[in-house]
């Protein structure tokens, strides 16, 4: 003899609240403005000439100097990676023929700093060099700062405040939370685009390789939002 399970017993699930459990949602929100962590430089570097060889190596040799350079500031960088490199003949016809005029080389360089105390004379350096051109800086934030956290919490405690609002309102008070959504964090530089603080620098060929005065460079503060939606039930309010 086969035996019958006993049914499970289901709950109706109501999403806009009953009379019995009303529902209270809301959304909370925040807003920080905080300091940079870090700044992201673009350093690009150039070579041209008749020979393809003598141009290569003069941005081989271009290279290793700035490298060196950027990594004598120790943990001041805190990534440092390089680009595309390109080498591309510049054409010129003489009569019916193309011919190669010239060599152009390329590469580029993005450095991440965490000191601005030396960003000034890390770009005003780098700039120093021949055929050199530094953009930046980009200031921002770590994808790990705490301030993300910091606003999520704030947004969270603003929901509940208000939450709580909505329930004295009706004289009454929150009965449990139903469900948490997180709709979006992120952060920009505070009062412009993301890259209107870009600058460049460039040094000429032949310029002369005198100690040039660090720029003096002040971060641009971030504003960094949260906004999160909460549920909550309500213990009946007497509306009579």
């Amino acid at each position: 003899m086969t035996e019958t399970p006993t049914p499970t017993p289901t709950t109706t699930h109501h999403p806009y609240g009953t009379p019995d459990t009303p529902h209270v949602t809301v959304r909370g929100e925040a807003h920080l403005e905080v300091d940079p962590e870090i700044a992201h430089i673009t350093i690009t570097l150039t070579a041209r000439g008749t020979d393809r060889r003598t141009t290569l190596d003069d941005l081989t040799h271009r290279n290793t100097t700035t490298l060196d350079l950027i990594k004598s500031y120790g943990d001041t960088i805190e990534k440092l990676e390089t680009g595309t490199l390109t080498i591309n003949p510049e054409l010129t016809r003489h009569g019916r023929a193309e011919r190669i005029r010239a060599y152009h080389g390329r590469i580029q360089l993005t450095a991440t700093i965490n000191d601005f105390t030396t960003l000034g004379e890390i770009v005003t350096r780098l700039a120093d060099h021949d055929l050199t051109r530094v953009d930046g800086p980009w200031w921002t934030l770590r994808p790990t700062s705490p301030h993300h956290a910091a606003a999520r919490r704030q947004a969270v405690r603003e929901a509940l405040q208000r939450a709580r609002e909505y329930a004295e309102a009706l004289d009454t008070r929150l009965g449990a939370l139903l469900e948490l959504s997180d709709t979006g964090t992120h952060h920009s530089p505070l009062g412009r685009a993301a890259f209107a603080e870009s600058m460049h620098y460039g040094a000429p060929a032949g310029a002369a390789a005198a100690d040039a005065t660090p720029i003096d460079l002040e971060p641009v503060r971030q504003t960094v939002d949260a906004q999160v939606e909460a549920s909550f039930t309500l213990i009946p309010p007497a509306l009579g």
